[in-house]
């Protein structure tokens, strides 16, 4: 069986993406969680990831250390990863690569933080230059193949990659083009999403890097977190 090493849910949009992604496909893992703030992030995560990062999926005496690659990986063992469809293929691996390497200061304004509500203190020119860019993204996936997932019928790796997008539209009340909200709503009630939240929620870890980030994104509106 896969083991997959992932950080804390209320925080880890990377790991985010593999873990919704096995999970709403069925493909059975074990999940090994190493919380942020825990002394040092790359001693305790070298132990299992040689770049000291989250997620990381073992495979036996396999590694995979980088989401893109562990959907890649995946997609060569399991159906279903990757549209059937070779034009909606590529478009999807397009998009995920897109995200994997772009909307950086979408990651910077407004980090990932499940459990809060928080109204931003301004949005910058780039922010909603790449809001607009996910409005476009997100509306021609949906146009091109169909819906109501961004490559046709069924979910694939593609929607995996903007699952944790969708939380930070919820965290920060990001405005959207209808057919965006939409998406993100679908996304959040997804089986797998909606895991992934409840146990975020339940977490009592708490990380001061990742919470600073947030507490200067904005005014904190609500903490729906367990308490400490």
């Amino acid at each position: 069986m896969y083991t997959l090493y992932i950080a804390n849910k209320n925080y880890s949009s990377w790991s985010m993406r593999p873990w919704v992604l096995m999970s709403e496909l069925d493909i059975p893992f074990e999940e090994r969680l190493a919380p942020f703030g825990q002394g040092s992030n790359w001693n305790n995560f070298r132990v299992f990831s040689p770049t000291g990062k989250v997620p990381c999926l073992h495979d036996g005496d396999t590694t995979i250390w980088d989401s893109l690659a562990i959907a890649e990986y995946l997609a060569e063992r399991h159906p279903g990863v990757w549209p059937a469809d070779a034009s909606a293929r590529t478009w999807a691996r397009c998009a995920a690569a897109e995200m994997h390497s772009g909307f950086t200061t979408l990651r910077e304004e407004a980090s990932m933080n499940c459990g809060v509500r928080v109204r931003l203190h301004h949005m910058s020119k780039a922010l909603k230059v790449e809001l607009a860019r996910l409005d476009e993204l997100w509306g021609d996936g949906l146009k091109r193949f169909g819906g109501p997932f961004l490559a046709g019928e069924t979910f694939t790796a593609v929607d995996a990659f903007y699952a944790p997008v969708a939380f930070r539209i919820q965290t920060y009340g990001l405005p959207m083009q209808p057919h965006s909200a939409a998406y993100a709503q679908r996304l959040r009630e997804l089986p797998s999403s909606r895991r992934w939240y409840a146990e975020a929620l339940r977490e009592t870890w708490r990380d001061n890097a990742h919470e600073d980030q947030t507490h200067l994104a904005g005014e904190w509106l609500e903490d729906l977190r367990k308490s400490l």
